[in-house]
């Protein structure tokens, strides 16, 4: 039998923290969403400003990312190069970039989903608050 990592709430608190420390340096009212290894949320932030659509987008973006043990951006890439059968997957919401898996010793252990500026500055405070953990 393996042994795998676990995020504690700890863990929890220092990326929530992180990721919304990089939001408000660049100005990006954003939601931030801390999903387990299952997709289960964990955490969800939504800062002053951010659109409230975004509250949504943030967890089904983590979500996927948890679900699928890669990015979100992935799904939407095949999307756009011509898959559209994908869009009937099951499960699978959040299928633009901003999802980000947080990866230890090889295995999922969660994921970070963002939502509410360009998907790559999304991508860029989902990263920002994994490197909090060294991850």
């Amino acid at each position: 039998m393996k042994s795998k990592a676990v995020l504690e709430f700890a863990d929890v608190k220092i990326i929530a923290a992180a990721a919304e420390a990089e939001a408000l340096k660049n100005n990006w009212a954003v939601t931030i969403a801390i999903v387990d290894d299952g997709g289960h949320l964990l955490h969800l932030q939504r800062l002053d400003g951010a659109p409230p659509i975004s509250s949504h987008i943030a967890p089904a973006k983590a979500n996927t990312a948890a679900m699928g043990r890669r990015e979100s951006k992935i799904y939407e890439d095949l999307i756009n190069g011509g898959r559209t059968s994908f869009l009937s997957a099951p499960y699978i919401q959040g299928m633009l970039e901003g999802g980000v898996p947080i990866m230890k010793d090889g295995q999922c252990i969660g994921a970070v989903g963002v939502s509410g500026v360009k998907s790559t500055e999304d991508a860029q405070i989902a990263r920002a608050g994994m490197a909090a953990i060294g991850l």
